[in-house]
This record gives structure tokens, sequence and C-alpha cells, in this order.
């Protein structure tokens, strides 16, 4: 990790026993409150995109705060993905596991024009499912999907590495061992 990462790392609040016992929770909120700390997370991410992109898909909720900055950046529009069920209007939507049970996330059917270039992102990645669904709702959609951005990897969970096997390409700007 560099020194620059880091710092960034230094940032990022560890709560443990969240949402359960043995969880280590990567808190990003205290990484929000530093503004320096924040635009030089927002600058990581900007370098690490790799191909140009007309939208920037932010997963609900603190994607959002990344995807905004990010997407002006770059000049793209922003794409909200949220659970399904808090979108007016027509959406289309995608099932995904969890633990126990499943979830689903939406977007707006008119949201995403065919063969439009996305960069998806979220403030963190652990066992991938949630940025999985999201991909393979935006390919629904009829976006190209080749890249991620996250600001916190769990690698030991295996979510980059699903991704990267789904032929997205996956930047992190810290990665914390365990889950």
């Amino acid at each position: 990790m560099s020194d620059a990462n880091r710092d960034l790392a230094a940032l990022i609040r560890t709560i443990p026993d969240f949402p359960r016992p043995g969880i280590l929770f990567r808190d990003v909120t205290t990484l929000l409150l530093d503004p320096v700390g924040l635009a030089r997370a927002v600058e990581h991410i900007i370098d690490a995109v790799e191909e140009p992109v007309d939208l920037v898909a932010g997963i609900e909720a603190r994607g959002f705060l990344f995807a905004t900055p990010v997407a002006i950046a770059l000049g793209a529009g922003v794409l909200l993905v949220r659970k399904d069920g808090k979108l007016p209007g027509a959406t289309i939507a995608e099932d995904y596991a969890l633990e126990y049970g499943t979830d689903r996330i939406a977007i707006h059917a008119d949201a995403c024009a065919p063969d439009a270039r996305v960069l998806l992102i979220d403030d963190l990645i652990a066992t991938g499912g949630t940025a999985r669904a999201a991909v393979r709702l935006l390919r629904k959609a009829g976006a190209r999907v080749t890249q991620a951005a996250f600001v916190i990897d769990l690698p030991d969970l295996g979510g980059a590495d699903a991704l990267r096997a789904e032929g997205v390409a996956v930047s992190a700007l810290v990665a914390f061992p365990g889950h």
C-alpha cells in the first residue's frame, strides 16, 4: 500500500462487532468528514479510471457520495443503483443472494442508453454480491461495464476477484484483511 493510501486507510474507522459479533465494520464516514482525505480519495479514484465513461453508477448509498464528484470530473452523468422500491417510475431490477435470503436492486428503465460505458462505484467491496448484481443489472439495460472502483476492498472475501472473473477491471484505494 502506498503512503497516500495508508493515509486514507488511517481515516477509515474500524468498528468491531458491527453489525454482528465477529465483524470488523470499515466505516468511511470518518473519511467523508475529512475534506482533504475525501478530495484525495476522489482524485485517486479518477486516476484509476482506465477508459472513457458515459455514466458513473453509484451503489446506494455511500457509492452515491463518491460517484457524483467522479462523474463531474470525468464529464459523465450519474446513474443511481438503488434498493428496489426507492425509485419512482419504471424500473428494471436484479435479485442477489445475501447470507440469509435475497435482496433486490433497481435502476430507472430509461437511465442507461444501449452501449453506454459505465463505471461502477461503491465505498466497499466484500463478497461482491451487490456489485455483481449491479453489473448484471446494468448489462441487462445494455450498458458496457468494464471497470469498477471502490474505496475499500476486503480481499479475503473475494468480491473483487469475482468481479474480475466477470470481465470487470477493479480498483480499490485501500485493502483491509479479514471481514
